[in-house]
């Protein structure tokens, strides 16, 4: 018997399947309480009944999270208890009561002193709502929930709470809930449902527009810059070194001999700590592809309108283009002449998410301390372990012999001398620091605008929808980027100093750091965000987009600056 009422349970809400989004009239809709927690701490966020509130009548089932990106954002789906059904209109009625014992008073008072807001869902919209108020010395809680519903035909495509009722926060005090529906017919179509969430006035202010502008004027510069080096300084040193080669070896040992040409036996030379190079070049592209595939994806799908959707998006593609990993990381590593390939192929695969995972696992503490819902379950780090074992890895694997075989050998057009080439003293910004330290600062001011709306979207509570404005500028930044990386490489090279593959890496990597540096203002002077739990969040995960966001500037920086030295050295006739 009770075999058979279990059964009928989850026949019972099967049967009003929210991923279908349509319902028969008098169909059980559900209401999911999802978290609660400090308005100003938004990651920072808790089980809705780890407050003492009550559930409703409906007999309660259990919730397993659907998706891995579910679980890795600390979604908590609890069921209300609210008897909601399709069309049916609810009158004001109490589903539940409370008393407030001392530690539930001290609890309800904490919530409300702190500014603590809830969320919950219907058929996947998202409902939001404050727990309670201070007035004077009082504190009040909110016990009444309106819900507006509106419907357009078989589908519910509008969702609305007001809070009602408040009740002051007394010692032993009995509280009762109450809440009522009321449905209503809507012209608004099922496609355009996400659209209240958005805000047009903030993504698209004019300001976002002049920033756009400012970039791509930025872009014509830059180009124009790189273009007068290739064209103008380039022709002129490919004539002095073609006079140079008309002159007899004692007229050489006399003259003045300088520049990029003298490096060319040690242009070429492999890199130190080659295995952490090639990976990182890897990592790269594979960083790049996801970007630009996430992004298109994005703006086709409007992933950002379904729970998890996007980050479920980025782990598949990330998991699937390993291969593009393995291929350029290991045919670089064959090409510079690297023995340990399984090591360097290892390392390719894990870097990552190794670099994710323990930033993760680390803030995953904390939140097991706090008890919030960031903390990550047990089942989803076997997950996370398994996908990296089981897909990454051989992935990779498949993609590092691809590039051993199909691009692993060297074709470089100088040949490499056996002793490396001394490093002349030269002027102190013509070092590889100073030049890795200014190489950034141009690609961040290109996006530093973008990166507030950015941050704003993440941080705070609004939901970022113009992707066309993101592949804008990851197109612009990619074109800054090479072309300041080349200019910081021909300077580089002109002062006779062949450490061009880091330093250009490195130089344009270093965007990541003024990101980070950016991520400081922004924390102090656009947020209220407090406490060892959010501040952990925040600047833990700051720093691992901030060290992504390297990798990929590190990568295209070099891409450019390889194709345009590999270019110039070819041109150049050497003895």
């Amino acid at each position: 018997m009770k075999i058979q009422y279990i059964l009928f349970l989850l026949w019972h809400f099967a049967k009003c399947d929210e991923h279908t989004h349509t319902y028969k009239d008098s169909e059980q809709v559900v209401l999911w309480m999802n978290t609660v927690g400090p308005y100003h701490n938004r990651q920072e966020t808790y089980a809705y009944f780890s407050l003492p509130f009550c559930a409703g009548t409906k007999v309660t089932i259990g919730h397993y999270h659907e998706t891995l990106s579910e679980a890795l954002q600390g979604v908590e789906l609890e069921l209300s208890g609210l008897d909601i059904t399709f069309k049916d209109n609810v009158p004001a009625q109490q589903f539940c009561a409370i008393e407030l014992h001392e530690q539930s008073y001290k609890a309800l008072v904490y919530a409300v002193k702190n500014h603590y807001w809830y969320q919950m869902y219907v058929d996947d919209l998202p409902i939001w709502g404050i727990v309670g108020e201070i007035d004077g010395d009082n504190y009040y809680i909110w016990t009444h929930k309106k819900f507006d519903i509106g419907y357009n035909g078989n589908r519910i495509v509008e969702v609305n709470l007001t809070a009602e009722n408040k009740e002051r926060l007394k010692p032993n005090a009995k509280i009762p809930f109450t809440y009522e529906v009321n449905w209503k017919k809507s012209n608004i179509k099922f496609e355009d449902r996400f659209d209240k969430y958005l805000d047009p006035n903030f993504f698209q202010h004019r300001i976002h527009w002049f920033s756009i502008f400012n970039s791509f004027m930025m872009v014509i510069f830059l180009v124009g810059l790189v273009s007068m080096i290739l064209m103008r300084t380039l022709r002129k040193d490919y004539a002095r070194y073609s006079k140079d080669d008309d002159l007899d070896d004692l007229e050489k040992d006399l003259g003045d001999e300088y520049g990029w040409k003298q490096v060319h036996g040690d242009v070429f030379r492999p890199v130190p700590h080659l295995a952490l190079f090639s990976a990182l070049i890897g990592v790269g592209h594979q960083l790049t592809v996801v970007t630009l595939a996430v992004i298109i994806f994005t703006i086709f799908g409007e992933l950002y309108t379904e729970r998890g959707s996007l980050l479920s998006t980025a782990i598949f593609i990330y998991a699937a283009t390993s291969p593009v990993n393995g291929y350029f990381g290991g045919s670089l590593y064959a090409r510079m002449g690297g023995r340990l390939w399984i090591k360097q192929m290892l390392l390719s695969a894990f870097l990552l998410p190794v670099l994710v995972c323990g930033t993760a696992f680390f803030i995953n503490f904390i939140a097991m301390y706090y008890h919030a819902s960031r903390a990550i379950p047990f089942g989803s780090m076997i997950a996370v372990m398994s996908i990296c074992t089981f897909v990454i890895l051989p992935l990779t694997l498949v993609g590092t012999v691809l590039g051993r075989n199909l691009a692993g050998q060297p074709d470089y057009p100088c040949r490499i001398n056996a002793v490396p080439r001394p490093i002349p003293e030269k002027k102190w910004f013509m070092e590889p620091f100073i030049i890795i330290i200014m190489g950034g600062v141009l690609p961040f001011g290109s996006i530093f605008i973008e990166m507030y709306f950015i941050f704003t979207s993440f941080w705070a509570y609004k939901i970022y929808y113009v992707y066309g404005f993101m592949l804008l500028v990851f197109l612009i930044l990619m074109i800054v980027t090479v072309c300041v990386t080349i200019v910081c490489t021909y300077f580089l090279l002109n002062a006779e100093d062949y450490r061009w593959q880091w330093t250009s890496f490195l130089s344009a990597g270093s965007t990541a750091i003024y990101v980070y540096l950016y991520s400081f203002y922004y924390f102090i002077f656009k947020t209220k965000m407090y406490g060892l739990f959010q501040t952990t969040f925040y600047f833990g995960y700051m720093a691992l987009f901030s060290l992504t966001l390297g990798i990929i500037c590190g990568t295209v920086g070099y891409i450019g600056t390889s194709l345009f030295v590999r270019k110039i050295y070819a041109t150049v006739k050497i003895d």
